[in-house]
């Protein structure tokens, strides 16, 4: 695993004013969750607002002096005889006016201040990783020594990426590989609070959690007080976009029902990887894309807009990682390459490569192994296409050669006429079609 000094988790807080946000917000917080959610139970309401039981109680208490709050008089035995709260009909009717200016209920936000400090805690700059642990985390990659070499500083760098060369050669197979190789864990917000907008964060198809599971009932206790729970302890977030990619997803995204915010992709992916794959395929020209990035990529921070037009700055702490299969001259201007940190060739294999990617992916799907049959390729389908192997070929031609055994009902084997047959799916003849 890497190396990481410097991830120290968020401090639980002590006070209400340790939150950072004003009582009002956090009360009004608190009354849209207990009538959204039926909630009566400090406990409950603790676990959902993500606060400390006992900032939950005196934030319960702030409310039962301004009369919103009551408590029920019930004691609740199967929940350690916890008293029983309810919104009176002042609370319900301000439950109801707040949730008239924004539905977030929840998650007490963390304010982006408080946010900023806890990224350069878990920046991915922190990150120290060995030439081992990045064989280890690409060891089912067959991959050409230099390219490791030329990897592993751009990773320990958290700078942009930007990795080209012809179609097929696990481009996107290595960006998974950094992933893994980024094998540490950060603590991701599962809100923000600027001037007194919400903006969600944690997104569960982004985010891995790591915690414990909080259907175990000893999961709760053990993790008590070690962090502050506004955040979810994650794995360092991968978001991977390709040709579908535009401009707009790079904004806060503004819901006009619920009056709230969502991070933009980058922002999700803070303290890990953006991926932006294929580029080039996009409906927004490569230069446009990359011009949109110059300010974080160079400043290590991100502008945002607000609806009312409003401009922020967030930290962005990402690594970027563009893959393309143009030469970069076609697609970006001198401005823009200076400003991607590393360049990146990714040169398909030579036959020897070739040959060790092929044997393994015939061993791993259980296709034994023919030298006739790979003779008969290399001397007689290669030549027809300049001797240009790439490493996605192996999977293909195996892949077709066991769809066509099951077919005939044979056991798994390589022959040459399956190789030909194969072979003829993997490319399209330059010819006409009748109409």
């Amino acid at each position: 695993m890497p190396f990481t000094p410097n991830v120290i988790a968020p401090p639980t807080p002590k006070s209400l004013a340790d939150t950072g946000l004003s009582l009002v917000m956090m009360r009004d917080i608190l009354l849209k969750t207990i009538f959204r959610m039926n909630l009566d139970l400090v406990s409950d309401i603790s676990r959902v607002i993500a606060l400390p039981p006992m900032l939950t109680q005196e934030l319960i208490d702030i409310a039962r002096g301004q009369k919103l709050v009551e408590a029920t008089g019930t004691l609740h035995a199967t929940s350690g005889n916890e008293m029983g709260y309810q919104l009176t009909d002042s609370g319900k009717a301000r439950a109801l006016d707040a949730l008239s200016q924004s539905e977030y209920y929840g998650a007490i936000p963390v304010p982006l201040a408080t946010y900023a400090e806890q990224m350069r805690r878990q920046s991915v700059r922190n990150i120290r990783l060995t030439r081992e642990q990045l064989m280890g985390a690409m060891g089912h990659l067959i991959l050409p020594p230099d390219l490791l070499s030329n990897l592993g500083p751009a990773i320990t760098s958290g700078r942009s990426i930007l990795m080209y060369g012809p179609p097929g050669n696990g481009k996107s197979s290595i960006s998974n590989g950094i992933r893994a190789a980024m094998g540490d864990k950060i603590y991701v917000p599962r809100a923000l609070e600027y001037a007194g907008q919400v903006i969600t964060v944690y997104d569960p198809i982004v985010h891995t959690s790591a915690e414990e599971s909080v259907d175990d009932p000893n999961s709760l206790r053990r993790t008590s007080g070690r962090f502050d729970t506004r955040y979810v302890y994650c794995e360092r977030p991968t978001v991977i976009t390709g040709g579908e990619l535009t401009l707009d997803m790079l904004d806060l995204k503004f819901n006009p029902v619920a009056r709230t915010y969502q991070a933009p992709l980058q922002l999700k992916a803070s303290g890990g990887i953006f991926i932006v794959d294929d580029l080039g395929r996009q409906a927004e020209p490569p230069q446009k894309l990359v011009n949109r990035w110059i300010v974080p990529l160079e400043e290590a921070r991100d502008i945002l807009s607000l609806q009312s037009g409003e401009k922020f700055t967030v930290p962005f702490d990402t690594l970027v990682i563009f893959s393309t299969n143009f030469h970069p001259n076609e697609i970006f201007d001198g401005a823009a390459l200076r400003r991607i940190f590393f360049k990146i060739k990714v040169d398909g294999p030579n036959q020897e490569m070739f040959l060790k990617i092929f044997a393994m992916v015939a061993r791993k799907k259980k296709m034994p192994l023919d030298e006739a049959t790979l003779l008969h390729m290399l001397k007689t389908k290669y030549p027809t296409i300049q001797n240009t192997f790439a490493n996605y070929q192996p999977t293909f031609l195996i892949d077709q050669m066991i769809a066509i055994c099951e077919f005939e009902g044979i056991p798994y084997q390589m022959r040459p006429d399956l190789i030909d047959r194969a072979w003829s799916n993997m490319f399209v003849r330059d010819e006409k079609i009748a109409k």
